[in-house]
């Protein structure tokens, strides 16, 4: 999957997100607890635990308070199944207008807020947001969290390079000086002064370093657009208990950045938008009002539809008519029987057979009958015991009869086609002989 920024949507400014990870055991009944409080106190408006369902395993809480009197905030809260480890929550919030880092955080509408809960834990790294975190003394070990902490994109990680161990007013966190939205979004890792090399080794691939007795906000994964490794560190941080005002001011601006989406926030955030179930009378009564628009724009959309079907039917329909009305009219249907019987296959052979034949008045004699001299134009029976054949007399001029030798028998004719002026030249020769 792409990491690049161009690849996700922004978080939008209205919304508010972080995740972290409950480390006990029944975190829903924590949850159950914390909210009844909330709601007798007048610190949440309501809550609502949604009913389980078997496509998820999540279990899903909503809250939903009032700032400054005019600003509402929606808050979800998502909690997954048990591990050994845990249980990993997800919370999105979104504002009625962009978010101002100086209004509370929205983990407030959901944990209790003892300095020792259990839900403060980041899970990515298992560290506690808001409190002074030292980084492990072997150098592998020290790679491998800042490895992990630069993949985090749902926190603020801080890395701050001690010059000298500090007494116990250095060890006041940074989130006491940050505004109230971000205190439970920040991690800070402290490195202690032998540790400087190590620290810049293991962030050489980040492209960014620590200064000596600074600090550097790390970029996370994916970097935001605009972040450069030089306008987020500080040269110096005193820890003495005074205010580092650059530091807060870099994380300030850090926050500030047009940032991506991290992995698995825009599905928290589509659920948070369509599936929410936390509603006053007046939002049930407008999504009322936005289910009847949908459904009447719908219904508009198929009677349109139908409209339109009905009309192309009504045309075929005509078109149809008008062709039977046409195909039916008499000069059509002569016209259509002459050029059916033009192309008749009956017609065709027996016209080829007349071109074979040689014309249609050709006649093909039998082949036992012989032209006679008497000029008749029908054959005639020969005598009783001649022995001869009958034979049709052709059509031709008057000439002598030829006489047949009667011990002879007659010999078969072939099949001549001739015509009466050939018929008598052939009679004339055999008289000659």
């Amino acid at each position: 999957m792409s990491t690049s920024p161009a690849a996700r949507p922004t978080t939008p400014p209205t919304v508010w997100l972080t995740r972290g990870r409950h480390a006990g055991t029944a975190a829903e009944d924590v949850l159950r607890r914390a909210l009844r409080r909330l709601k007798d106190r007048q610190d949440i408006d309501d809550f609502l635990e949604v009913p389980e369902s078997a496509a998820s395993p999540y279990r899903v809480f909503e809250s939903r308070r009032r700032i400054a009197g005019e600003v509402t905030v929606r808050a979800r809260l998502s909690l997954a199944p048990g591990t050994d480890g845990g249980q990993d929550w997800t919370l999105v919030a979104e504002a009625s207008r962009p978010w101002d880092p100086e209004w509370p955080s929205p983990v407030g509408m959901f944990w209790p807020q003892e300095p020792d809960a259990d839900w403060r834990h980041d899970a990515a790294t298992g560290l506690r947001p808001g409190e002074v975190n030292p980084l492990p003394e072997d150098d592998k070990a020290v790679r491998r969290r800042l490895r992990d902490c630069a993949r985090d994109a749902w926190h603020l990680h801080v890395v701050v390079h001690e010059a000298m161990t500090p007494d116990e007013r250095g060890r006041t966190p940074l989130a006491h000086w940050l505004p109230p939205g971000l205190r439970r979004r920040v991690v800070e890792h402290r490195a202690t002064p032998q540790q400087a090399r190590v620290v810049n080794w293991a962030l050489r691939d980040l492209g960014v370093e620590v200064p000596r007795g600074g600090a550097v906000v790390l970029p996370g994964s994916p970097a935001p657009d605009g972040y450069d490794a030089g306008d987020f560190s500080v040269r110096a941080v005193f820890l003495d208990g005074t205010e580092p005002t650059d530091l807060v001011e870099a994380v300030t601006r850090f926050d500030a950045l047009p940032r991506p989406l991290p992995d698995g926030a825009q599905e928290a955030l589509t659920a948070l938008r369509e599936d929410w179930r936390l509603l006053t009378l007046e939002e049930e009564l407008a999504r009322e009002r936005e289910l009847v628009a949908m459904y009447a724009e719908a219904l508009d959309a198929m009677t349109k539809s139908r409209d339109l079907y009905r009309e192309a039917a009504d045309r075929a329909h005509e078109a149809l008519a008008a062709y039977r009305e046409a195909a039916e009219a008499p000069g059509n249907r002569q016209q259509s029987v002459a050029r059916t019987a033009a192309v008749s296959p009956l017609q065709q052979l027996t016209r080829a057979l007349d071109r074979l034949k040689g014309g249609p008045g050709f006649r093909r004699p039998a082949a036992h009958e012989a032209p006679e001299a008497s000029g008749a134009s029908r054959p005639e029976a020969t005598a009783p015991g001649s022995g001869a054949p009958e034979s049709p007399s052709v059509a031709s001029e008057p000439g002598p009869a030829v006489p047949e030798p009667p011990s002879a028998a007659p010999e078969p004719q072939p099949v001549i086609s001739a015509s009466p002026p050939v018929a008598a030249r052939s009679q004339s020769a055999a008289s000659d002989r």
